[in-house]
């Protein structure tokens, strides 16, 4: 979802304004620097009763919210990093992630169990997905979520997206499933171990422990698989159905046919089988998914791969679920090779071309072996201060430069 946009921000007055508040029938004054949102929240205010929103539920969660440019400098600042699938899936479905996917998988495999059997999605599939969102549990986010989404409507680029999640977490609270002290999430609003946004969470969301809530945000994740298994259920999943299968392709073969739905066994009789040479069997009608073109591996998908996608909509993010998933299951790693153009590092290495960076002060804000925008950035920086073509590639050829130098 990133989507980059050239205008500054309005200029408006810092000037401390006296904003009334309304608490039974009495008025209470608070100072606030930003009179326009202080006046877009009493419009807004009259938008959310209208749509059923108790007033008393709106003032004490708008109690202390005040407009943050910070979350409008993120919106405003992604940047287009793109990947290659390859360097995608090494920090997706990386070491760390698959051994720490596995631990989570035994730390709550009674409930992942009970949620398979409930809702028929594979307890590795739920596991990958909170890997992917929230890394198993450690960044759930720890912003205030109405004052996030306030200040995103307010701000106007997609206000009518965040006004509408806006009045949906207003819902939620008057539900009760969470105080507005709990309520925290991303700067974009996304929530809880799996990173639901309030619309999906009022559609999907469910109360698998029984406790009365929906507690997506607290330490037990439990509710925030369930809701997961749900959505996936809802979408068409279909348990047994592998999301792909690598595969062996015949000499020849031509990528128009490869968006075709088959079956495994009419594309074996066009020599499509899987690595093992061995014809894939017939869960389902399937296409060829080829993520590197020709010069890479390739994969037979099945439905249950579009139903990732209905979580995130990539070809990627899918793949990197589906892969993950396998690999917290024991799977192996994809066999191919792909056509990355330079010598790859180990696991092991990009940690130490990432120690070896940290050392010499480009930022690099974690040792953990994944590739991401921050670490690619720091080996452009070092490749422009040693003269060397900013490619940021983490090679072997790095690794060796930043030996030496």
């Amino acid at each position: 979802m990133a989507v980059i946009v050239s205008s500054d921000l309005p200029v408006r007055s810092l000037r401390p304004q006296l904003r009334p508040e309304t608490q039974g029938n009495a008025v209470i004054v608070q100072a606030s620097a930003n009179p326009g949102f202080d006046n877009w929240i009493a419009g807004f205010r009259g938008r959310a009763v209208a749509q059923g929103v108790n007033g008393q539920v709106f003032d004490r969660a708008f109690r202390g919210v005040t407009f943050n440019p910070e979350i409008v400098a993120k919106d405003r600042n992604q940047s287009e990093f793109k990947r290659e699938i390859w360097d995608y899936l090494d920090s997706a479905v990386s070491p760390v992630r698959v051994k720490n996917g596995q631990e989570a998988l035994r730390r709550n495999r009674r409930a992942l169990d009970r949620i398979e059997a409930h809702y028929g999605v594979e307890k590795e599939v739920v596991a990958a997905v909170w890997g992917m969102e929230s890394t198993y549990g450690e960044r759930l986010g720890d912003l205030p979520l109405i004052q996030s989404l306030a200040t995103l409507a307010y701000d106007g680029r997609r206000g009518a997206f965040f006004e509408k999640q806006l009045i949906a977490a207003l819902q939620i609270l008057q539900s009760g499933d969470v105080t507005p002290e709990n309520m925290k999430g991303s700067w974009a609003g996304a929530m809880g171990h799996t990173q639901f946004i309030p619309t999906s969470y009022l559609a999907y969301a469910v109360d698998f422990t029984g406790d009365g809530k929906r507690d997506i945000w607290s330490d037990n994740p439990t509710d925030a698989l369930a809701s997961t298994a749900a959505y996936l259920k809802r979408f068409g999943w279909t348990k047994g159905q592998p999301w792909g299968v690598e595969v062996r392709l015949p000499r020849g073969f031509s990528t128009g046919s490869a968006k075709s739905k088959r079956m495994p066994s009419q594309w074996a009789a066009q020599g499509v089988v899987g690595v093992d040479g061995r014809a894939v069997r017939d869960y389902g009608g399937a296409s060829i998914y080829l993520p590197a073109g020709l010069q890479g591996p390739a994969f037979m998908v099945f439905d249950n791969f579009g139903v990732i996608k209905r979580y995130n909509n990539s070809d990627a993010y899918a793949m990197g679920v589906g892969h993950l998933a396998d690999r917290i299951g024991g799977g192996p790693e994809v066999q191919g090779a792909w056509p990355r153009g330079y010598n790859p590092l180990s696991f092991d290495e990009r940690m130490e071309m990432q120690r070896r960076l940290q050392r010499k002060g480009f930022g690099v804000e974690k040792i953990d072996g994944i590739i991401g925008p921050n670490t690619v950035n720091a080996i452009r920086a070092f490749q422009q201060s040693v003269g060397a073509t900013p490619d940021g590639l983490p090679s072997q050829e790095l690794l060796a430069l930043l030996k030496r130098s």
